[in-house]
């Protein structure tokens, strides 16, 4: 397949602000991709070699990117540095850098390197390039690499050295999400969504299951089937503020856990002894804990396993908890065995989902808890995490505060009924949270996805003054504003912010971003925030829950201000939800007294 055919439908893509039509033009793409390279194109259209639980980086930096233009163009490396201090796009730069194409001494760029023909580029071409680019390594590795990237940036029409530089260095700008790549998928091979749903729950790979379906059917996805070593989408959990409120929706009774504030993580152990632990984004987190790979290899008596918990920052100490933040200073260390000095954790262990041979997210919860139970030998480092079955609000209430004294978020209340199984990648009433921060009527806290920005004024001139923020819906995968925020960033925050979120800016509106408002300048959804407020009421300026509650009318958080916390463990996806906002907005005191004022 010619890489030009996959580059303009690209174009088409990053042109329309509607996502309907981002759809379709996935959908005619892949139905005239050939079987044999529909993975590679959709790697690419995701910006991956490969699943992010394979953690397969390219290791390429803007320099080794600008570089490598400059020897494919004969423009120096400093007009290269320049155009693109100027265009903010790397693009662009590419493109307009390899516009005027130069030669060396009347061969090609390509030839003076001693590579091979020339030709059109083709997708195999370009996926297997920039594979070869991220496994050199040792020695000469750079030089290895500037050369591979120099090949394909001679060989490269504008218009593709635009796309291959932007996927070098991270910066692809397209933000199609997983669910869209399904959509798509669906309509070109006439599978029924939620089959390919069910499978990419079960085996997160995106390639290899549009490769499956396009060589072999529907029927192969039944192949499919829990494995460890690989991730699974994790269960994820509604809201609800009152104890009242959540053993109502559970039945009366429910086994409540601590929730604790750290990093959830699933561990798996394969059938050669080899320890993973992926983060809930799906990332490969080994490396920042391999210390609890060993605690958890010590603890769990069994050949193969997928277990989920929660690893926790300890005071060595005190044995208390420490907050979220300290973790993240485990992956911002280059010596882990420092790191792991400075923030020792443990791990708190509330599932098991797969143990020597059976796939256990089909029974409910309680069996899984046998299970688990079973298997399990705590340790110093190593526990179950702290449960009750709990049938009175005001026992659930008590154990709450318990929960809250010993440095935990809150609660997890969970279904143990026939049907409570482990529902992967869905957001149920099975499992319900009861949050600290959800106990005032006046402060609820979010996690939500920057989708723009207003330029800043006075002290704040040159940075970004206000983020448009909004929540997520997975019925229609798209993002809807809820909130301006400008408030609870220090110094350090917009220059940090404006770091982060320039990778992800494009000219106008995304076609997954739902907006009345016009901002300055608009992201692709990417960057998850922790935001609080006062209360959540009614808004005609933001799309969050639209007609929800009143025509043509939509909620907004009042008085948002920033936490501080930076969420990076969670996906856009993995966001606060348009239908946690309408229950929480529901649930307010003030919103239920004027409900029973009505007549």
């Amino acid at each position: 397949m010619k890489f030009v055919d996959v580059v303009r439908v690209l174009e088409s893509i990053e042109a329309t602000t509607q996502r309907t039509v981002m759809a379709k033009l996935l959908s005619s793409l892949l139905k005239k991709t050939p079987p044999n390279v529909i993975d590679k194109v959709i790697y690419f259209i995701l910006g991956q070699l490969r699943p992010d639980w394979e953690a397969v980086e390219l290791g390429v930096a803007e320099k080794l990117t600008f570089r490598a233009l400059s020897i494919a163009s004969g423009v120096s490396v400093k007009q290269v540095e320049d155009l693109y201090k100027r265009l903010g796009d790397v693009g662009e730069t590419a493109r307009r850098v390899l516009s005027g194409k130069q030669q060396q001494g009347g061969k090609s760029i390509l030839e003076f390197l001693g590579g091979g023909g020339g030709g059109e580029l083709t997708m195999g071409k370009v996926y297997d390039t920039l594979m070869s680019i991220a496994r050199a390594s040792g020695e000469g590795a750079q030089d290895l690499k500037t050369k591979l990237l120099t090949s394909l940036f001679s060989q490269a029409k504008p218009e593709e050295a635009k796309y291959i530089a932007r996927f070098v260095v991270g910066r692809l700008r397209l933000g199609i999400a997983d669910m869209t790549i399904l959509d798509a998928l669906a309509d070109a091979y006439k599978v029924p969504r939620e089959e390919l749903e069910r499978a990419y729950h079960v085996y997160p790979d995106l390639g290899y299951i549009a490769k499956l379906v396009a060589m072999e059917g529907a029927e192969a996805l039944k192949k499919i089937h829990v494995t460890p070593g690989v991730p699974i989408q994790p269960m994820l959990a509604e809201r609800l503020s009152t104890p009242n409120e959540i053993l109502g929706k559970l039945g009366g009774v429910a086994m409540v856990e601590y929730k604790y504030d750290g990093e959830r993580a699933q561990v798996h152990k394969t059938r050669d002894g080899t320890i993973k632990i992926f983060s809930r984004r799906l990332e490969d987190i080994t490396h920042a804990y391999p210390d609890v790979a060993q605690y958890v290899s010590e603890a769990i008596d069994a050949r193969e396993f997928i277990v989920e918990g929660e690893i926790v920052a300890i005071d060595p100490d005190t044995g208390e908890f420490k907050p979220f933040q300290e973790l993240m200073h485990r992956k911002r260390k280059h010596d882990v065995k420092e790191a792991m000095k400075e923030y020792p954790v443990n791990i708190f262990l509330f599932d098991a989902i797969y143990i020597d041979g059976q796939d256990l997210t089909e029974l409910p919860l309680l069996d899984r808890r046998r299970k688990l139970l079973e298997v399990l030998k705590p340790s110093d480092y190593v526990h179950l995490a702290t449960w009750r079955l709990i049938n009175d609000p005001n026992e659930l209430e008590k154990f709450f505060n318990e929960a809250i004294s010993d440095g935990c978020e809150g609660v997890m209340c969970k279904s143990i009924k026939a049907d409570s199984i482990y529902e992967m990648g869905a957001r149920g009433w099975l499992w319900i949270k009861y949050k600290r921060d959800y106990k005032s009527e006046l402060t609820d806290t979010l996690d939500l996805v920057v989708v723009g920005a207003f330029w800043g004024r006075g002290k704040r001139a040159g940075t970004y003054g206000a983020l448009l923020i909004a929540a997520y819906d997975p019925d229609t995968d798209q993002f809807y504003t809820v909130s301006k925020v400008g408030s609870g960033f220090t110094d350090e925050d917009l220059v940090k912010l404006k770091q982060m979120l320039d990778p992800y800016r494009i000219p106008h509106r995304h076609p997954r971003v739902v907006s009345k408002m016009e901002p300055d300048v608009w992201f692709v959804p990417a960057v998850v925030l922790e935001i609080i407020g006062a209360e959540i009421t009614l808004s005609p300026l933001h799309t969050c829950c639209m007609g929800a509650i009143r025509p043509d009318v939509g909620l907004a958080i009042r008085f948002p201000r920033f936490t501080g916390r930076y969420r990076t463990d969670k996906s856009p996806e993995q966001a606060t939800t348009v239908k946690e906002i309408l229950e929480m907005y529901k649930s307010q005191k003030k919103v239920k007294i004027e409900e029973a004022q009505q007549p």
